[in-house]
């Protein structure tokens, strides 16, 4: 990729609707360390430097959207915190309830037996106040 290519396409920063392949960048180096802004910063440099995301090196990143410049660092923290509010969602924590199962509640009498027959676990959300 040439001077100006990379300069033209680095003109068009990502944005948190912007093209999937930043945001699995982003999501990457997220992912290798799990750390706020602007420490992810210093690992995405780091990661585009080793070109360790699918083999895209800064020129490479700079094509789909990804700016390492001061420039650029609106859009990228942008996507950034989406990403980082996206990981910390799914990362939330769960209980374990164990509920009857309808199908042996016709036959107690095998429960006698095993007292966990006919449970089963259910996975419910715990709220997390903000």
């Amino acid at each position: 990729m040439n001077q100006s290519t990379a300069t033209e396409s680095a003109g068009a920063p990502a944005t948190d609707e912007g093209e999937p392949a930043a945001i699995d960048f982003v999501r990457f180096c997220y992912r290798r360390r799990r750390v706020g802004w602007p420490e992810l910063y210093d690992e995405m440099c780091a990661v585009a430097n080793r070109g360790l995301f699918r083999g895209f090196d800064v020129d490479a990143l700079a094509g789909i959207g990804i700016g390492l410049c001061l420039s650029d660092m609106p859009g990228l923290a942008a996507i950034a915190a989406q990403v980082v509010a996206e990981e910390q969602q799914s990362r939330r924590p769960v209980a374990v309830r164990i509920v009857q199962d309808a199908e042996h509640d016709e036959a107690p009498g095998d429960q006698a037996e095993d007292p966990a027959a006919g449970m089963r676990p259910r996975l419910v959300p715990i709220p997390v106040s903000a």
